[in-house]
């Protein structure tokens, strides 16, 4: 038998003593409270149950916050257990606060055990890669304009109406106003933005005022 099995069945040993006794004090200091029969065995089976739930909360990772509160709650029931019917306290006379307390277990154990068990962290899918298209999408073809019919040089050139008079000698106006200040003619585009007409109107009238 080597010294690491040696070792590891001491410490199996002194688990099931320390467990065992452990137990026990939760039993008797259940049955003092007032839980007689299987009620009385039940309260340290509650007990360890929550308390290795939150050690393996602890040991899977994740939120640890819980794990924690719940399995110090699990330790102090115990270890209170344990103290108290070490002789500090008076079986035969136990005071109404533990009462409610050990009657109140059974609520806070299972209040426990659900938080710990369905608030225990799922596992997370592996997120799936995107695949990479082959074949870009092609720009949709653009479709064809109507064809017009050619124009004929005749009909190609812009139809002028007839400049009226009175728009003839407001542009004259307009260019003498413009020879006196800059000593030079009016252009067409400065004829065109004075007045404010389109272009072959603006031509029309330059033609005229030459």
């Amino acid at each position: 038998m080597t010294r690491s099995t040696v070792r590891v069945d001491a410490v199996l040993v002194q688990a099931v003593i320390a467990g065992a006794l452990s137990f026990a004090h939760l039993h008797d200091l259940a049955a003092a409270a007032g839980q007689d029969g299987w009620k009385a065995w039940a309260y340290p089976v509650s007990v360890d149950l929550l308390l290795v739930a939150a050690w393996r909360r602890l040991r899977s990772g994740g939120t640890k916050a819980a794990a924690r509160c719940w399995f110090v709650v699990a330790l102090t029931a115990s270890l209170g257990a344990n103290i108290a019917t070490a002789g500090l306290l008076d079986l035969g006379a136990v005071p109404a606060w533990l009462r409610i307390l050990v009657a109140g277990w059974p609520a806070v154990a299972f209040l426990g055990g659900t938080l710990l068990v369905h608030g225990s962290p799922q596992p997370q899918a592996a997120p799936v890669p995107e695949e990479n298209p082959t074949v870009q999408d092609k720009a949709p073809t653009p479709a064809a304009a109507p064809q017009l019919p050619a124009a004929t040089p005749e009909s190609a050139l812009p139809r002028i109406a007839p400049v009226p008079p009175a728009l003839v000698a407001h542009a004259r106006k307009v260019a003498d106003d413009h020879r006196a200040r800059t000593g030079t003619p009016i252009d067409t585009s400065t004829l065109r933005a004075r007045l404010g007409v389109p272009l072959p109107l603006a031509e029309a009238i330059a033609a005229q005022l030459a």
